[in-house]
């Protein structure tokens, strides 16, 4: 006797309801996002589209159906899994195939022509992100859950979505069209559909740490830029010239500044880390410009300009919805300002007669003594 073929049979309503309980959890110096799901699958099949496979000479064996799903990883399964069938208990059990690394979970549950409704309660934690396929000839699909940044991704995007400070529900629903699987198919689509079809929802972090680190070094070269032009016009009211080994001390200092606010920052946290590299970055500037640059008292003026940079980069960083409006705003009030406090510099030589302060103001002309001797 030759041996019996399999038939693979998808379901034709396939509705799923998640309510999904997140949790921050830290990981060495890594914050990542984790939840707990509850889902409720509630399903059926049509048993004549498997009938409709057969060949003439097949013979269907309805008492040995087997339900099969899969999850992606067995060990994220928490508490019990129940399946019903028509309301009767029926008993789940790991398969020993392994299936692209995962390993299905099975049930027999006899002859499929017998039952009208199929419901599966599964608990299941998982980290980062959540996905689902479109097993259903018409699958219905419904995400809530307290995390007030999702982001929607895979191959299908929702319906309808309520977002919310408070949280997030969202719902699909996805035609067999859409999906482009056979219902009923000699070879197991749930492959190609855990490939190309699945979709779901990422716990977004809008502000976290390691974007807010990025954003700080992309303003870098605006705040070395703005401080090189601030020595500068320093160099030429004291008429000590800046050596360029200078500058790139001064450059190399700032940013630094990066790099100690992300290692700190992964021990002590942000905050206190931006305060502490921001404080050493601005006292040893305004330091090297008083010592080194011997500016004199003209260093508080970079020190000062460094304080206000700082303070407002931080409140950049601390904004998640507005960091690009503020920060394209300082970019072009910090050229404007140094454009007009230097409007009146001569960049070829000395200041022209008759000018002198930061500000371009007028000097007046002390009146020519009356006894002075002719020139001739």
């Amino acid at each position: 006797m030759r041996p019996a073929d399999s038939l693979y049979l998808q379901p034709e309503a396939f509705d799923a309801k998640l309510d999904v309980t997140t949790q921050m959890r830290r990981r060495g110096i890594f914050q990542v996002p984790v939840y707990t799901a509850e889902a409720r699958l509630s399903f059926d099949f049509d048993p004549e589209l498997a009938a409709q496979e057969l060949k003439p000479d097949e013979v269907p064996l309805w008492d040995e159906t087997v339900l099969r799903f899969t999850v992606s990883s067995n060990q994220a399964l928490r508490g019990e899994a129940r399946l019903e069938l028509d309301g009767q208990d029926v008993g789940l059990e790991p398969s020993t195939t392994v299936d692209g690394g995962a390993a299905p979970i099975i049930a027999a549950v006899g002859d499929p022509r017998d039952v009208a409704a199929y419901s599966l309660d599964l608990t299941f934690n998982g980290a980062d992100t959540l996905r689902l396929t479109p097993a259903g000839r018409t699958t219905r699909v419904e995400i809530s859950s307290a995390w007030p940044d999702p982001s929607f991704t895979g191959a299908f995007l929702p319906d309808t979505s309520d977002i919310s400070a408070e949280g997030f529900t969202a719902t699909w629903t996805i035609p067999h069209l859409a999906r482009a699987l056979p219902q009923a198919a000699r070879l197991d689509p749930d492959r190609i559909a855990r490939g190309k079809f699945d979709f779901g929802v990422r716990l977004f972090q809008p502000n976290d740490f390691y974007q807010r680190a990025y954003r700080a070094a992309r303003y870098g070269i605006l705040f070395i830029a703005l401080t090189f032009v601030t020595v500068l016009l320093m160099e030429s009211r004291a008429g000590v010239p800046t050596h360029p080994v200078q500058y790139i001390f001064i450059g190399l200092a700032q940013s630094v500044f990066v790099l100690l606010m992300v290692a700190y920052a992964e021990q002590i946290g942000f905050g206190p880390a931006y305060a502490l590299s921001s404080a050493a970055t601005i006292v040893l500037l305004t330091l090297y410009g008083y010592v080194a640059l011997k500016q004199g008292s003209r260093a508080l003026v970079m020190g000062a300009l460094l304080i206000v940079l700082y303070a407002t980069l931080y409140l950049i960083l601390r904004s998640a919805d507005y960091a690009l409006l503020a920060g394209s705003t300082l970019a072009f009030l910090a050229l404007a300002a140094t454009m007009w406090v230097t409007r009146n510099e001569d960049w070829y030589g000395p200041p022209r007669p008759g000018r002198s302060g930061l500000f371009g103001k007028d000097r007046k002309a002390s009146p020519a003594p009356e006894n002075a001797p002719a020139q001739g």
